[in-house]
């Protein structure tokens, strides 16, 4: 693999691949092909039960025996998953100064909008290692929640992005509270392009919207790559991580960036199986025909690519943000269904 894919990304560009919800088999591919980090999401549980169900559930049993909470149960179960990735992962953020070797862990999504719920799971997962970073959605509570947590100094992985408005407002709290409290832990911005044009695909059926597939391709990585500029040209001390990857135009048109870039492992293996060049794309404008398309004939298009388009008490209800979290709650009720099930297996009482 040292002449792989990633490794040449690495190599001729600033780009960096981070590593999504990885099996163990997985996990130790990605780290031979270039992973240089990893994000968890709170679908992970539910992954597990298909690609590991024996380890996953081995996990549950034992946890199953400490608590009579379901809830309480499923949440160490995500801690203990994520907690095999942190010290896989460990190594690489010792030798790298701290730069690299992260791992994410996000907590129960049903209570998102709880500041007070966010920062106490943070407290708990901190435990799990140097390199575990908290992911938080930037919605109003979540940025309650950072702004408590810069100052603990936690690296932070600020997601759900899918606005420049939510960019602007997150960098801006972090320089702030930064220079308030003298703390500047490690801070991702990441920028969920794949999604937001699965949104916007899904609102163009729905409503009947006259736009072409061709037109409405652009959208993500528009919306991204503006995001990218903006923050290098204000100078924030954070890092673009882009996320929510459908395709491999999701990490390509990224390269030649000071980015980091998550996609899952069958992503990854896609663009490494197609000996894929290596070319800097982060810097392609989108046509102007195709950028005032965009603007005139979807309102939410504008929302994420206008600035004060959208105030920060809408962030939580803004739709690509809604199908985000519900497929993360949907995750998070399989793992809590699997808990209940094995439970009742074992006669265990519940709560």
């Amino acid at each position: 693999m040292s002449k792989g894919y990633f490794h040449r990304v690495h190599a001729q560009t600033p780009t960096r691949f981070w590593i999504n919800n990885p099996s163990l088999d997985e996990l130790e591919k990605s780290i031979d092909a270039g992973a240089i980090s990893c994000t968890t999401n709170p679908t992970y549980g539910s992954k597990l039960i298909k690609t590991e169900p024996d380890y996953i559930r081995g996990i549950i049993d034992e946890e199953l025996t400490l608590s009579t909470d379901d809830e309480v149960v499923a949440d160490r179960v995500a801690m203990r998953a994520t907690e095999r990735l942190i010290a896989r992962f460990l190594p690489l953020f010792e030798e790298s100064g701290g730069s690299q070797g992260f791992v994410t862990l996000q907590s129960d999504p049903r209570k998102d909008e709880d500041a007070d719920e966010i920062v106490q799971a943070t407290m708990r997962y901190r435990s799990l290692g140097p390199n575990f970073m908290t992911k938080i959605p930037v919605t109003e509570a979540g940025m309650k929640a950072m702004a408590l947590l810069i100052g603990e100094d936690i690296p932070i992985c600020a997601t759900e992005v899918f606005s420049i408005d939510q960019t602007i407002a997150m960098c801006d709290l972090y320089e702030k509270v930064s220079k308030q409290t003298g703390k500047s832990p490690p801070f991702y911005v990441t920028h969920i392009t794949g999604i937001f044009d699965e949104y916007l695909a899904r609102l163009v059926e729905r409503e009947g919207i006259d736009i072409s597939p061709e037109v409405l391709a652009w959208a993500g990585c528009s919306v991204a790559r503006h995001e990218y500029r903006i923050i290098k040209h204000h100078r924030y001390r954070t890092t673009m991580l882009g996320g929510g990857a459908r395709s491999t135009r999701h990490f390509t048109d990224f390269v030649g960036g000071d980015v980091h870039m998550t996609i899952n492992w069958s992503t990854a293996q896609e663009l490494i199986e197609a000996e894929t060049a290596v070319e800097g794309k982060i810097d392609i404008e989108t046509p102007p025909d195709v950028l005032g398309e965009l603007l005139d004939k979807l309102s939410d298009f504008r929302k994420a690519f206008s600035s004060d388009a959208l105030p920060v008490e809408e962030f939580a209800e803004y739709g690509p943000v809604q199908l985000f979290r519900n497929n993360f709650i949907a995750g998070y009720e399989h793992l809590l269904r699997e808990v209940a099930a094995r439970r009742a297996d074992a006669l265990v009482p519940p709560a």
